[in-house]
């Protein structure tokens, strides 16, 4: 059931983050739907799942896209695996924990991408990108992680969780 779940999203997601998405965006700024889709795996299953569903999606990323090698694959599993590690770790993985994890993730992986883009750049070139592109960028990407996160939870019965089913 699971493995026909991860195929599904690694199916939907990459093309539709590729296409429809390009043209949907408000402010200019688009959610990365295969970062959430890891980070909330993770967060929900636990880290072995993150990691392989990013692994997935970020594989699928880099095979059709023009970006560093590797670079996706590499990004999407660490979200999905540390995501899951943090959520082991929390009491309880609320709205607000899915928002302050996918935030952060979003900020170092905007990160990690500005840098291998602008290789040769000044520091201070880079951190100018900082507040006006992936500051917007990560705030979107934690509301989009919430409002999934809470579908996914009220969807879901409360007596049995996704990490327990295994």
């Amino acid at each position: 059931m699971k493995t026909g779940i991860f195929l599904g999203l690694i199916l939907l997601l990459v093309p539709l983050q590729a296409t429809v998405l390009g043209r949907v965006s408000p402010f200019g700024i688009r959610p990365d739907l295969c970062l959430i889709a890891a980070c909330l795996t993770g967060l929900l299953t636990g880290q072995v799942h993150g990691l392989l569903l990013g692994f997935g999606l970020g594989f699928t990323q880099d095979l059709f896209s023009a970006s560093d090698l590797w670079l996706n694959t590499i990004t999407k599993s660490g979200v999905g695996f540390f995501a899951g590690l943090i959520a082991k770790n929390l009491a309880n993985a609320a709205s607000h924990s899915a928002f302050l994890l996918m935030t952060i993730f979003s900020l170092l992986s905007g990160v990690v991408f500005l840098v291998s883009s602008r290789v040769g750049m000044e520091l201070w070139d880079v951190l100018q990108g900082f507040p006006s592109i992936l500051l917007p960028q990560a705030l979107f990407d934690g509301l989009v992680a919430v409002a999934a996160h809470w579908v996914i939870t009220r969807w879901t019965p409360e007596s049995v969780s996704l990490y327990e089913r295994g």
